[in-house]
């Protein structure tokens, strides 16, 4: 369609809405949008799908009908072909599409009356961002997944606890205060037994974010995760490491995912700098030890690159092992098939890893978390 038809088109479209608000119909601005993205999606080459496409979008109740009616063939005219078809519409935005389509008739005229069957014709936004490399994300599309990664940091490794609950199956914990009260009831006999069961409870679980110039596509992505399990967990503990370690649990608490990490990012004085995973994982290791605890799970979100010490960052992964529940590596260049760890931080640290994952979309992150409750 050339820019003049488009045009045209456009003038026809507002003037109908015109029409329709004369009519007493409510058409606003977003109505009209919808029209112009409904001609869009279907594909108009005849005036009748057209005419119940914008029929469709431009009408909220059922007495608008006889209105708009009216209004088309004001419009429009009546039943004659027009010099510019309905198939393209230029610059018009094609954002929104109908969550069902029409199959095509088989000829480019209708020689008789269809039946139409519904046809999934939608896509799904969430599903496409799902398996996109983080570092290809616009600042827009990565917040869009804040949800997803909300609901994901909900999920996390659970442990026993020592306190049990009243269960209705039998077990080998008999409730001996409720079997006693039951017991009452039958002259004192226990025939009634009660038992109870083993509660769990969320392990603690350690996020260290490498936010390096290395890791600066993905830090800002997985900085959102750690985020959000800062705020739907209990028992977290965030770090950031470049050259040097940086706690952020504090700055990262709140509601707010953007303002959270704009105090993160302030907090961490040499973000996007160089990388010394040893010396960070030793400060880990003797400045927070006994926050983070023992029997913490510990994740570390790092590509490996290091210009410390290997025997250094070997040595601090080892003590970290030791106390840790389990570790787990995510390197976001571990999503490529032929991925080797041949970096020397990732040869000296991976033999004192449990798990090395890729951490560069959603999907691994899914992954992550799966991993992280089998634990």
């Amino acid at each position: 369609m050339t820019t003049a038809a488009a045009r045209a088109l456009t003038a026809n479209l507002a003037a109908l809405a015109e029409e329709l608000r004369n009519e007493g119909v409510t058409a606003g601005i977003d109505a009209l949008l919808n029209a112009h993205r409904a001609l869009a999606a279907i594909g108009a080459h005849e005036r009748e799908d057209a005419r119940v496409a914008l029929r469709a979008t431009l009408c909220a109740k059922r007495t608008d009908l006889e209105a708009f009616d009216r209004a088309f063939i004001t419009v429009f005219g009546h039943d004659t072909p027009h010099d510019h078809p309905l198939s393209e519409l230029g610059d018009v935005a094609r954002s929104a599409l109908p969550h069902v389509g029409v199959p095509p008739p088989p000829g480019s005229q209708r020689q008789q009356p269809l039946d139409p069957q519904p046809v999934p014709a939608a896509y799904s936004e969430v599903e496409t961002l799902r398996t996109r490399d983080f570092a290809q994300l616009t600042d827009e599309e990565l917040a869009s997944t804040q949800a997803i990664m909300a609901r994901l940091a909900r999920r996390g490794p659970q442990r026993r606890a020592r306190r049990t609950r009243p269960s209705r199956r039998r077990s080998h914990a008999p409730d001996l205060r409720r079997t006693l009260r039951a017991s009452l009831r039958h002259a004192g006999e226990p025939i009634e037994r009660r038992w109870r069961a083993p509660t769990s409870r969320q392990r603690p679980l350690v996020m260290v974010c490498d936010v390096s110039g290395s890791m600066a596509p993905y830090a800002r992505a997985l900085l959102r995760y750690v985020q959000a399990c800062v705020g739907a967990r209990r028992r977290v503990e965030a770090f950031a490491f470049a050259t040097r370690l940086t706690r952020v649990t504090r700055e990262l608490a709140g509601r707010d995912p953007d303002a959270a990490l704009r105090r993160a990012t302030a907090a961490v004085a040499d973000y996007s700098g160089g990388t010394r995973i040893g010396a960070a994982i030793g400060t880990l290791n003797r400045t927070h030890g006994r926050r983070i605890g023992r029997g913490s799970t510990i994740v570390i979100l790092s590509d490996g690159w290091d210009r410390g010490d290997p025997d250094e960052l070997a040595e601090e992964m080892a003590r970290l092992r030791r106390s840790a529940h389990r570790v787990v590596w995510l390197n976001p260049l571990a999503a490529h098939p032929s991925y080797r760890p041949l970096t020397r931080g990732m040869q000296a640290a991976l033999p004192h890893a449990d798990h090395l994952l890729a951490g560069n979309t959603l999907a691994s992150l899914e992954e992550l978390v799966t991993v992280l409750e089998e634990m």
